[in-house]
């Protein structure tokens, strides 16, 4: 179906996330650095991105920014997927509205057949 590029810093998540992503019928890449993500994403085109705002090397929004910078990649869309409340996540994108975020799942109340659910509604339109 998709090739998706998973952001997520914690690795159990990650592995549970795939999962579930690739039972949908998806291919997922999985980075941790959201550097490496870039260049994987320079090399070969995701068609969608989960993204956990909370990394350790270089922030979520950070990737975000840089990512959207890109002509080619401004259409893709990006699924914020993320242990920070409402609240949380618009102090933290405060000045970066601009970067078109498709959906917000937060990790706690979220489970990963809905996080599936969602990446399927947002592919939906690609697909038909």
């Amino acid at each position: 179906m998709a090739k998706l590029l998973l952001i997520e810093s914690d690795a159990l998540l990650a592995a549970a996330a795939i999962k579930v992503l690739s039972e949908s019928g998806h291919t997922v890449d999985w980075q941790v650095d959201p550097q490496e993500a870039l260049d994987l994403a320079d090399k070969e085109l995701p068609e969608l991105i989960v993204l956990d705002i909370m990394l350790a090397a270089h922030s979520g929004v950070e990737f975000l920014y840089e990512f959207r910078s890109y002509p080619d990649w401004r259409k893709i869309p990006v699924v914020i997927y993320c242990s920070l409340s409402a609240e949380e996540l618009k102090e933290a994108l405060s000045g970066f509205e601009h970067l078109s975020l498709e959906a917000y799942h937060y990790k706690p109340n979220t489970s990963l057949a809905e996080l599936a659910a969602s990446v399927e509604r947002i592919l939906m339109p690609a697909a038909a």
